[in-house]
């Protein structure tokens, strides 16, 4: 894109991105999580390595999103959990190394706030997830690239992914809750 080229549109009172292929920008993202531990207290950790190509269409609700995510750049800022996490008990990086989403629809919500439909592919297991998606604003960057900014959030039962582990305690409960909470920020540039 030029830069006398629009990189905005309006679009039902929202301005958004021209339409073109985005690709989540690495130096401006967070793909993070919350677990529970021991029933008392949050776990929160991130992969560093994810990426995702975000077609934003003519029409915005039938742009689509692809992603993928590096299953060993799991961190916890724990050495030790982070290992646990990486095994065969956990996510089992080696025997499957990416963790996958897909979108499959778009629907608004309010204002800026949108549902992205798709399914997400854990240890070979896809169930679908709805992303809860706040788009936070368009421009363009001092280096000329055309952005815009997003965040999205979602809680899955994890052993519907086949991550069962867990350990019982002597007070009630378990070691690892069922619950996790996805939280993604990031910024998406243009391509040419």
């Amino acid at each position: 894109m030029t830069s006398t080229e629009s990189v905005t549109r309006d679009w039902e009172g929202l301005t958004v991105p021209a339409a073109g292929t985005y690709l989540l920008d690495a130096a401006h993202k967070r793909v993070g999580f919350v677990a529970r531990h021991m029933m008392v207290s949050k776990v929160r950790g991130e992969f560093a390595d994810a990426s995702a190509t975000i077609t934003i269409a003519e029409d915005p609700m039938q742009s689509s999103v692809t992603a993928t995510i590096q299953a060993a750049s799991i961190s916890t800022a724990q050495a030790d959990r982070d290992a646990h996490l990486r095994s065969p008990e956990f996510l089992d990086v080696e025997a499957f190394p990416t963790l996958e989403y897909r979108s499959t629809g778009v629907k608004s919500r309010d204002g800026n706030e949108f549902v992205l439909l798709g399914e997400l592919t854990i240890k070979g297991v896809t169930r679908p997830v709805e992303l809860d998606v706040e788009f936070e604003g368009v421009g363009r960057s001092p280096f000329g690239q055309d952005i815009f900014g997003f965040s999205a959030s979602a809680e899955i039962d994890r052993e519907d992914f086949g991550l069962t582990w867990n350990v019982a305690l002597e007070t009630g409960g378990v070691l690892v809750g069922k619950k996790i909470k996805i939280e993604i920020e990031g910024e998406a540039v243009r391509q040419a």
